[in-house]
């Protein structure tokens, strides 16, 4: 890498291909909170129509949302040697990310993803290849890293990335916690959340992550949520709560923003956490204290919600602003 950047994501990249499903219905439980989607067994299912999505994922759709932004963003990756990775090389130059630091791997295939597209939410089938990761990135140190979903073959390549960590103080860690790494626990993963300065999940991973009962009393108290979350060694913590808007704890108190209102039924909203919580840091790289970061963070999502995939909808910096300048007056930041 020859250059600073401003915002380097890590993550596994994917193409996710989008099955518009019409013949299907969604079955919750009393609390509305644990849903299923169900079709009929051993039948055949009519869809609308597919539609592929290439060079995205958790830490591919940070990036761009940063580059969207007016920042300089890479992506460290890995993929296959074959016409998907290709194709989602192509996909990342054409966004203006970074790829100096995207691995390519002799016989081995890019993850493939199927999304189950029903209604404005999503089930995705997944399956991560592993691949012999070797963690790139040398000098010069980014101002911030982006670190979110790995597969689990990627412990070894934590400690990786912990060790440049303490070796560079002067780079800021956003960590953004996948399947695998919330599976990991606080124990293993201690020297990431000792660096980590902003800490992103929604309230059912910050249940899952603090062993809480979803069905308990206060399952849900993001206050409570925030500062068990904070003990482990995050400075800021967010979490957000799908439509219900998100919450904030600097260490010394908690806030919360609303979801700014979508201006049409939402389409899609595959990638509105990555846009939240991507958006929250590129504002932060870009200077903004925590609370102006807060106010931009749910704008990009409720554009990406108007579009199919996670990063069609992502908004330039000028777009952004627009927006804010727009806002609806009962859209402000509260201290709760």
């Amino acid at each position: 890498m020859s250059k600073h950047l401003d915002f380097l994501a890590i993550g596994d990249l994917t193409t996710d291909a989008f099955i518009r499903i019409k013949d299907a219905a969604v079955h919750c439980k009393i609390n509305q909170e644990d849903c299923e989607l169900c079709v009929r067994f051993g039948d055949k299912v009519p869809y609308e129509y597919v539609k592929v999505v290439r060079a995205v994922g958790n830490a591919a759709n940070a990036a761009v949302s940063a580059s969207r932004l007016g920042l300089s963003s890479a992506l460290v990756t890995n993929i296959g040697d074959d016409e998907n990775g290709r194709e989602c090389m192509a996909e990342l130059a054409r966004n203006k990310v970074g790829t100096e630091l995207v691995t390519t791997h002799k016989g081995r295939p890019t993850n493939y993803h199927y999304v189950l597209w029903y209604g404005p939410d999503r089930t995705i089938l997944v399956n991560h290849t592993e691949y012999d990761r070797r963690f790139p990135l040398k000098t010069p140190a980014p101002t911030w890293i982006y670190l979110t979903s790995l597969g689990a073959d990627t412990f070894p390549y934590h400690i990786a990335i912990a060790d440049y960590l303490e070796a560079h103080p002067e780079t800021r860690l956003a960590f953004q916690p996948g399947t695998f790494q919330m599976k990991l626990g606080f124990d293993e993963l201690a020297r990431i959340y000792a660096h980590t300065d902003v800490l992103a999940v929604n309230v059912e991973e910050a249940q899952r992550m603090l062993g809480i009962d979803a069905e308990a009393a206060g399952a849900r108290d993001p206050k409570m949520l925030m500062k068990g979350l904070a003990a482990h060694g995050p400075k800021i913590v967010i979490v957000t709560d799908n439509t219900n808007g998100a919450y904030m704890y600097d260490g010394e108190r908690s806030y919360f923003v609303p979801m700014y209102p979508d201006p049409r039924p939402a389409f899609d909203r595959t990638g509105c956490g990555d846009a939240f919580a991507s958006t929250f840091i590129a504002a932060l790289a870009m200077g903004k204290p925590p609370l102006e970061a807060l106010m931009w963070a749910p704008v990009n999502p409720m554009s990406v919600a108007q579009f199919v995939g996670a990063q069609e909808g992502l908004l330039a910096l000028d777009q952004l602003t627009w927006w804010l300048e727009k806002a609806p007056e009962e859209f402000k930041v509260k201290e709760i």
